[in-house]
C-alpha cells in the first residue's frame, strides 16, 4: 500500500497553482513525473566570505599582541586579516569612509571613526564581528582619534581644534574638554587649524601632546588643565611621533622637513632634517620638498633608532614612484612602491610605548597593494604575501567557478604553479599571524578561474572558503608584441587597448583541456602537461566567419590575393560529409593570407599576429592550437560571444553575431562554418531583409569561403599531411539545400571594455535587451549524447546551439572510432533542425535522464601528452579508451528517455526527448531579464539557478520548474557584477563586488548552517606581555613611567556631564539580543558575560539618571523651602 505524504500533496497543489502561469504542460506528463527531492527548505541565501585587496583603502591599524591587521576603506568596509586563511569582512551601514582605526590591544575590540563624524566600537570576539556602540557627533567634524594602550578613554580631535574624551566601555562623552583657545592662548592670533595628532607622553600619561595643522604643538597637562609648553614652527604639521623615553618628539612638515624637539626646549627645534633636500654649500635653507605625510620614530636596545617616513621627495623627481624612506643611523634607504602610499605602520616587539620598540617590520598600505618590509635583514626584503590580494593585478574581465573538481587537479596545478614564484623574499614567516582557522566539514575541491585584461589566466584554489593562487598562464606569449607603426595599429582597430584581454573561458576539469577567447576575435586551445617543451611552429587556423550573401561572391579571374587559389572552382561536399583535406598556405614568414585590395580594403587579415619564432612552453598549460577570425572585405571580425569544448569528441565550437564554427583540434581542421541563418536551412522562421551590396566590397572566393590560400594541387592532401605548416585553411561542410539570405547586422566591433563599470556580455548578445535587430547571434552551446531528431530511437553525439532570438537548434556529430582512426578519418557534422523556441536569448542548456539525474557531457580523462617510453604507451592506451560518457540506455522505446532543460533571458522549459514535447514551462521574469543561469547539482538533486538584472537570485526545481528560492539579493548597480557572476554545484556562487574583490555567496541551507564552524576566529585569548622593568635607580629616584588615574580625572564626579547636543549615542544595530546568537564556544561565555555587564550597566545608568533627577528635584524643593523660611523668619503671626 502506498504511504500517504502530506508534503507531496502540498507540493502538488503549489505546482498546480504555478502551472497556470507557467502554462502548457502535456497531458501525459503525470505518467512520467519523477520524484523531486529538492524543496524550498533546502535553500537559503547568505554571503560566505570576501577575498581580494580592500578596494580604495583609507586607514589601517595593528594589534601587536593578537597580531591582527585591520584595513578600512572609502566605502565604509572593514577587512580584518590574521594568519593566512583567517580573513573577515564587515561593513558600516552608512558607507562613509573610514578615517581612523584603533585596536583595544588584546581586548578583542576595535574602534572605527568615519568621515560622517561617527565613532563605532566593534566586538571581534565573535566570528562575525558586530557593532556594540556608536556615537554620532553633531556639531564638530572628527579629524584624529587616539586610544592609549590599556586605557578605556578615547581622545577625539576635531576640525575646530577641540579634543573630546569618550569612555570606550559605555561610549559616553566625558565632561572633560580641551578647547583650542585655552590650548594655544596668546601664542597665536589665528585659529590653529584642525587637530592632526594626539598622543600621551610615553613616560607620563598625564601629559598629552596635541598637534595642530598650522604648525603649533601643545604639551597639555591633563591634571592642571593647562598647557605646559607650546612649540611653534612656520610650516604645516602632518604627523608627530615620540621617542620612547618621552624627552623628545619629532614632527613632519609640509615642506619636506623633520623637526626634532626637546619637550623642555621651547622656541627653536633641537634639530631640523630635510631627508631628500639638496643641502646648499653656503649654509642656506635647503630647497623645499614634497610634504612628509607621516613619520615614525622607533628605538632599539642595541643599535641606532629607526626613522621611517613616507613622502618628502624633491620636486625635481618628476615621474618617480612613491617612496618609503628608512633612516637607520647614517644609512638612508629609499624603497620605491608601485602605487601611492595610503598609510604605514611599524611592527614592534612590545606594545608598551615606554620601552625600547625593537621594530622588525613595516606594513605599507598602498592604493592597490599591501607590502610588508623586513627591517631585520640587509636590503630590507619584503615578505611573500600569503593573502589572495593580486586578483586585480590586471583588471578581471571574466570568471568561472568549479566546485567538486577531481581530487588530483589542485595538486597538479600547484606543482606547476610553484615553479613560477619569484625569488628574493624574506626568509622569515609572515608576521601577521593571529586568529585560528575554522573547523569546516566542507571538503570538496573548488577552483576559481579569472581572465584578465592583459591576457593572463589565473587558477585559484577556493576550497573551504579560502583562496590561494595555484597557477598563472600568460596567453599573450603566443602573439608577437605590436609595434608602434601605424600599419600594425590598424590591424588591431577592433580594440583600442588591451588587445589580449580574455573574454570567455571554457575548461574541462577531467581532461584539463582549456580554451580561451580574446577580445581580438581569437581562440587559444591549451593542453596540460607536466613536462617542458619547445614548440617550433605554433599551429594556426584562420576563419572567415561572415553572415551576408553579399560578402560571398565569386572572385574575378586571378583572385584577389597573392597566394589565393581558385576558390570559385571548389566542389561543394555532399550532405553529411566534410571535406577532409585542409588547404595549406605559405610558410610562416610569408604574409600570404593578408591581402589588401588596391583601394585599401583589408581582407583575410587577423587582428593579432601569432609569433613565428619557437615558443618555449613551461610545465602547465601549453598551446595546442590558435584560431583567429579574420577581416572580411574591409569588415572587422565580430567578437566571440559563446564558446564550448568537448574533450571526448576533440571539438571546439564558437559563435558570434555572424554565425558559428566547429573546429576539430585533433586534426586541426574546421568542420562547420555557417552564418546563423544557414542553420535553419529552408525553414527560417524569421523575416530577414537582404542588404544591398556595397561598391567598396572586395570579392572573395567560394561559397561561404573560409580561408582562401592554397593552390589546387594541395587539395588532395590528407588531414595529417599539413600538420607542420604554419597556417591551415579550413574545409567547410554545407548542405546544398541551405538558403543563403542576407541580413543587416550593425557592423563595426563592440570591443569588450573591461574597465570598472562597463560590460560586454559573453553569454548573451543583449544585456539591455534592446539590441533586437534583424541579426541573430549565437549565445550558447552544449555538447551531449542525445537524440538528434524528433522520434529518433538511438542517441548520438550532438551539439545543441542557442541563439539570441531564443531558438535551440541541434547539430548531429558523426565521430570516427577512438584511437588512430579518430586522427585519420573526418568528423561528419550535420545540422538536424530546431528543438524549440523561448523568449529572450538562450543562456544555458542541460540534459537529464528519465530518472531526473543530471547528464554531464562526455569527457576524456587526462593523460600526459608529452610522454616518452613507458609513459608513451600509457598515453596511447588512454587515447584508445572509449571516452567517459553517462548516457542512458536506449532500450526504453515506449517512453521518454531524456529531458532537455533550456533556460533563456525570460523563461525556462523542460522538453521531453525524443518526442520533443514541452512538458514544463516557467516564466522567470516579465519586467527584467536573466543575466546568468546554470543547471547545478545539489547534494540531493538538481535545480536551475538564475541571477536577474533586477538583483533577484532564484532557483527552480527540476524537472517541474517549481520556484524554490527567490531573494532580492542586490540591485544591479554595476555591470561588473553581471559580467562576473557565476553559479556552480553544491549551492555556491561568486561575483566581483569591486575591481579588486571577489564576493562568495551560498544558496544552500546546509552550507549556511555550517558556515559558523567554517569561519575562522580572529580573537585568541592570550596574556598581555609584562610591562618593562623600571629598574632600581629609576624606582628610587623617579624617572620611570608615571601613571594617571583617568577614571577620576575624566569621570562624571570631577569632570561633570558632557553637553547633550554634542553627540548622540546609538546602540549596536543588532542590539544585545543579536550578539547572544552570534557568539559561540569559549567566546560565547566571554560575550555573554560582557552582555550581562552591558545590560547591568544600562540599567544602572537608567537608575542613575532617575536618582539624579530625584536629587535635583529634592535640591530645588530644599532651596525653595529655605528661601521661604528666610522670607518668613522675622514675621509675626499676624503679618501672614
Amino acid at each position: 500500500m502506498k504511504k500517504f505524504n502530506i508534503r507531496k500533496v502540498l507540493d502538488g497543489l503549489k505546482e498546480q497553482a504555478s502551472s497556470s502561469a507557467s502554462s502548457g504542460q502535456s497531458g501525459t506528463q503525470e505518467n512520467n513525473l519523477m520524484q523531486e527531492t529538492l524543496q524550498s527548505e533546502n535553500f537559503q541565501l547568505c554571503k560566505t566570505v570576501r577575498h581580494g585587496f580592500p578596494y580604495q583603502p583609507s586607514s589601517m591599524a595593528h594589534d601587536p599582541v593578537q597580531k591582527i591587521l585591520a584595513i578600512g576603506t572609502q566605502s565604509g568596509a572593514l577587512r580584518l586579516f590574521g594568519r593566512p586563511g583567517v580573513e573577515c569582512y564587515c561593513q558600516h551601514e552608512s558607507g562613509a569612509a573610514v578615517i581612523s582605526l584603533q585596536f583595544l590591544i588584546n581586548e578583542g575590540a576595535l574602534v572605527s571613526a568615519l568621515a560622517d563624524d561617527s565613532v563605532h566600537l566593534w566586538n571581534l570576539r565573535q566570528k562575525r564581528p558586530a557593532i556594540l556602540h556608536s556615537l554620532k557627533f553633531n556639531r564638530e567634524r572628527i579629524t584624529f582619534v587616539h586610544l592609549p594602550f590599556q586605557s578605556k578613554w578615547l581622545y577625539i580631535g576635531t576640525e575646530k581644534g577641540n579634543i573630546h574624551i569618550v569612555n570606550v566601555e559605555s561610549f559616553t562623552l566625558s565632561g572633560y574638554v580641551i578647547m583650542w583657545n585655552k590650548a594655544i592662548e596668546l601664542s597665536s592670533k589665528a585659529h590653529p587649524g584642525p587637530v592632526v595628532h594626539i598622543s600621551d607622553n610615553p613616560m607620563d600619561e598625564g601629559k598629552l601632546i596635541i598637534g595642530y595643522e598650522s604648525g603649533i604643538v601643545v604639551l597639555w597637562d591633563l591634571k592642571s588643565k593647562k598647557a605646559d609648553y607650546r612649540y611653534t614652527y612656520d610650516e604645516a604639521i602632518h604627523s608627530v611621533a615620540w621617542h620612547h623615553e618621552g624627552k623628545q618628539f619629532i614632527c613632519s612638515h609640509s615642506d619636506g622637513t623633520l623637526t626634532i624637539w626637546n619637550i623642555k626646549g621651547q622656541g627653536k627645534p633641537f634639530q631640523t632634517i630635510t631627508p631628500h633636500g639638496k643641502q646648499p654649500k653656503d649654509g642656506k635653507k635647503p630647497e623645499p620638498c614634497k610634504p612628509i605625510l607621516k613619520v615614525e620614530y622607533k628605538t632599539t636596545r642595541l643599535g641606532d633608532p629607526f626613522m621611517i617616513l613616507s613622502g618628502g621627495l624633491s620636486y625635481d623627481t618628476v615621474g618617480r614612484r612613491p617612496c618609503l624612506t628608512v633612516m637607520h643611523g647614517k644609512s638612508t634607504a629609499v624603497l620605491e612602491m608601485d602605487y601611492p602610499i595610503v598609510d604605514f605602520l611599524t611592527l614592534c616587539e612590545t606594545p608598551y610605548p615606554n620601552d625600547f620598540q625593537e621594530p622588525y617590520a613595516v606594513v605599507v598600505l598602498l592604493e592597490k597593494d599591501l607590502v610588508v618590509i623586513d627591517l631585520a635583514q640587509n636590503g630590507y626584503p619584503i615578505f611573500e604575501n600569503p593573502y589572495p590580494l593580486t586578483i586585480h593585478e590586471s583588471p578581471v574581465t571574466c570568471c568561472e567557478y568549479y566546485a567538486d573538481c577531481p581530487v588530483d587537479l589542485i595538486p597538479a596545478l600547484y606543482s606547476v604553479g610553484s615553479r613560477q614564484k619569484r625569488q628574493g623574499y624574506s626568509k622569515k614567516e609572515w608576521p601577521i599571524s593571529g586568529g585560528n582557522w575554522g573547523l569546516g566539514t566542507q571538503s570538496y575541491p573548488e577552483i576559481i578561474i579569472t581572465g584578465h585584461a592583459d591576457g593572463t589566466v589565473k587558477f585559484w584554489d577556493a576550497s573551504a572558503i579560502m583562496l590561494q593562487v595555484l597557477y598563472k598562464l600568460k596567453t599573450a606569449k603566443v602573439f608577437e608584441k605590436s609595434r608602434n607603426n601605424k600599419e600594425e595599429k590598424q590591424n588591431t582597430e577592433i580594440v583600442d587597448e588591451d588587445p589580449f584581454a580574455i573574454q570567455i573561458m571554457t575548461w574541462c576539469p577531467e581532461s584539463r583541456m582549456l580554451c580561451v577567447a580574446g577580445v581580438s576575435a581569437n581562440l587559444i586551445i591549451y593542453r596540460f602537461s607536466k613536462q617542458e617543451i619547445t614548440t617550433e611552429v605554433v599551429q594556426l587556423l584562420e576563419v572567415r566567419l561572415q553572415y551576408e550573401v553579399n560578402d560571398m561572391e565569386s572572385p574575378p579571374e586571378g583572385g584577389g590575393g597573392g597566394d589565393r587559389g581558385g576558390g570559385g572552382d571548389r566542389d561543394l561536399p555532399t550532405p553529411g560529409t566534410a571535406s577532409p583535406s585542409p588547404q595549406t598556405t605559405g610558410p610562416p614568414t610569408h604574409p600570404s593570407t593578408s591581402s589588401n585590395s588596391s583601394d585599401g580594403v583589408r581582407d583575410n587579415v587577423a587582428c593579432l599576429k601569432v609569433r613565428s619564432t619557437p615558443l618555449k612552453q613551461s610545465p602547465g598549460y601549453q598551446v595546442e592550437l590558435v584560431v583567429q577570425l579574420v577581416w572580411v572585405s574591409g569588415e572587422p571580425p565580430q567578437q566571440i560571444t559563446s564558446l564550448a569544448l568537448n574533450s571526448s569528441y576533440g571539438l571546439i565550437v564558437f559563435g558570434n553575431s555572424n554565425g558559428l564554427a566547429v573546429v576539430d583540434y585533433l586534426q586541426k581542421t574546421v568542420l562547420l562554418n555557417l552564418g546563423t541563418v544557414e542553420l535553419y536551412g529552408s525553414n527560417d522562421p524569421y523575416q530577414r531583409q537582404p542588404r544591398s551590396p556595397r561598391k567598396t566590397r572586395q570579392p572573395s572566393g567560394g561559397l561561404c569561403d573560409i580561408n582562401e590560400g592554397s593552390a589546387s594541387e594541395d587539395r588532395c592532401k590528407s588531414p595529417t599531411s599539413a600538420k607542420m605548416s604554419r597556417k591551415l585553411s579550413l574545409p567547410t561542410e554545407l548542405k546544398p539545400d541551405l538558403v543563403l539570405l542576407s541580413v543587416c547586422p550593425p557592423r563595426g566591433a563592440n570591443p569588450l571594455d573591461h574597465r570598472d563599470n562597463s560590460f560586454s556580455r559573453s553569454r548573451s548578445s543583449s544585456v539591455t535587451s534592446i539590441d533586437k535587430e534583424a541579426r541573430e547571434a549565437i549565445t550558447s552551446f552544449h555538447f551531449c549524447e542525445t537524440f538528434a531528431r524528433k522520434g529518433d530511437s538511438t542517441i548520438t553525439p550532438c551539439l545543441y546551439v542557442g541563439t539570441s532570438l531564443g531558438t535551440v537548434l541541434a547539430v548531429a556529430l558523426n565521430l570516427p572510432p577512438a584511437g588512430e582512426q579518430r586522427l585519420l578519418q573526418p568528423v561528419i557534422v550535420l545540422p538536424s533542425g530546431t528543438l524549440g523556441r523561448l523568449k529572450g536569448s538562450i543562456l544555458r542548456m542541460a540534459f537529464l535522464d528519465n530518472t531526473g539525474t543530471f547528464l554531464p557531457p562526455a569527457f576524456e580523462l587526462w593523460y600526459e601528452p608529452n610522454a616518452v617510453g613507458a609513459d608513451s604507451e600509457e598515453r596511447d592506451k588512454a587515447r584508445k579508451r572509449r571516452p567517459v560518457s553517462v548516457s542512458p540506455s536506449t532500450s526504453q522505446e515506449l517512453q521518454e528517455s531524456q529531458y532537455a532543460v533550456v533556460c533563456s533571458e525570460k523563461q525556462a522549459k523542460v522538453i521531453a526527448l525524443p518526442s520533443q514535447n514541452c512538458i514544463f514551462k516557467h516564466s522567470i521574469t516579465e519586467t527584467s531579464f536573466v543575466l546568468r543561469a546554470d543547471v547545478v547539482q545539489m547534494n540531493i538533486g538538481n535545480c536551475v539557478a538564475c541571477f536577474c538584472a533586477n538583483g533577484h537570485i532564484m532557483t527552480l526545481s527540476l524537472p517541474g520548474l517549481r520556484p524554490l528560492l527567490d531573494v532580492n539579493y542586490l540591485p544591479l548597480t554595476d555591470m561588473r557584477i553581471a559580467r562576473t557572476f557565476c553559479f556552480t554545484n553544491l549551492g555556491q556562487a561568486m561575483y566581483l563586488t569591486s575591481p579588486t574583490e571577489i564576493q562568495r555567496i551560498t544558496y544552500s541551507q546546509e552550507t549556511c548552517e555550517n558556515l559558523q564552524e567554517m569561519l575562522g576566529e580572529l580573537f585568541t585569548p592570550m596574556e598581555t606581555p609584562e610591562a618593562p622593568n623600571r629598574g632600581f635607580f629609576k624606582g628610587l629616584f623617579g624617572g620611570g613611567a608615571t601613571s594617571l588615574d583617568r577614571e577620576e580625572l575624566f569621570g562624571e564626579t570631577q569632570a561633570g556631564k558632557a553637553s547633550r547636543g554634542l553627540a548622540q549615542h546609538i546602540p549596536g544595530p543588532q542590539g544585545l539580543e543579536g550578539m547572544k546568537g552570534a557568539a559561540s564556544g569559549v567566546v560565547a561565555d566571554l560575550a555573554r558575560a560582557r552582555i550581562a555587564l552591558d545590560e547591568r550597566g544600562q540599567k544602572l545608568g537608567e537608575l542613575d539618571e532617575r536618582t539624579a533627577a530625584m536629587l535635583a528635584s529634592a535640591d530645588s524643593f530644599g532651596k525653595h523651602a529655605h528661601d521661604m523660611m528666610l522670607k518668613c523668619k522675622d514675621k509675626k503671626w499676624y503679618q501672614f
